[in-house]
């Protein structure tokens, strides 16, 4: 199994005949958006496809996903249904989830827990791998101009939905979870506490946009959590997890 780095908070599983997409915003290219990773080979790959999107703000959700079925009609949408509720796609155009909401087929599934902003996260089983896609779930305190009862209220909301995703999982093999500085500088509370309460084999930062070091940042903690840490250097970049 691989993943790809495509951008922001955009990745994708390689699985044996089966790719999942998820959040797409911007291909991997830096200079032409319908160029990279996607574009160029995944939409190419034989197999089953899956495109996960978890809210409908612009930098997780890009429509332009959906003119990728007139190449491959047989991807299977699978979105959170504010993108119905704000009117992003129509009731046709995927399956929608909330939280709670479960899809599942012969090949994957996807259970959709909650999120501190819009829409939901991603609980995925793939070929014996349990993954993890956070969406815009984080503790998004913003410690340099937060009160302390806006910090009380950012953790208890955040806490509330670990305890939920644990009382789904004990461990997960691989999260995707924001490490995004633009937040203050406590900005790595919400990655920390997720991994001390849900094991986690390896870790792979997102939502930090071209801000590398800041996503990187996080590797020591999460190493001495004992977690493999994903270090990212550039769009498309890819992962082998053994």
């Amino acid at each position: 199994m691989k993943l790809d780095y495509i951008y922001h908070s955009g990745f994708a599983i390689e699985a044996d005949d089966v790719t999942v997409i998820i959040d797409y915003y911007q291909d991997s290219s830096e200079d032409n958006s319908e160029k990279g990773i996607v574009h160029d080979y995944l939409l190419h790959k034989t197999g089953r496809m899956y495109v996960l999107a978890s809210h409908f703000h612009p930098d997780h959700f890009n429509r332009d996903i959906l003119s990728w079925k007139e190449q491959r009609p047989d991807i299977r949408y699978i979105f959170s249904k504010d993108i119905l509720k704000h009117k992003r796609a129509t009731a046709d155009e995927a399956t929608y989830l909330l939280k709670g909401s479960i899809y599942e087929d012969d090949h994957i599934r996807i259970e959709a827990c909650g999120s501190t902003d819009s829409g939901i996260s991603f609980l995925i089983d793939l070929q014996d791998r349990r993954i993890f896609h956070a969406g815009d779930l984080n503790n998004w305190h913003r410690g340099d101009e937060s009160t302390p009862q806006d910090m009380r209220k950012a953790d208890g909301d955040f806490l509330a939905e670990i305890k939920y995703i644990q009382q789904r999982t004990s461990a997960i093999d691989i999260a995707m979870f924001p490490v995004d500085s633009r937040i203050g500088t406590d900005y790595m509370r919400g990655a920390r506490q997720f991994i001390e309460r849900i094991k986690t084999a390896a870790f792979a930062p997102m939502h930090f946009g071209e801000d590398y070091r800041g996503g990187n940042a996080f590797q020591p903690f999460a190493e001495a959590q004992g977690c493999r840490f994903l270090g990212i250097t550039h769009r498309g970049e890819s992962f082998e997890l053994s």
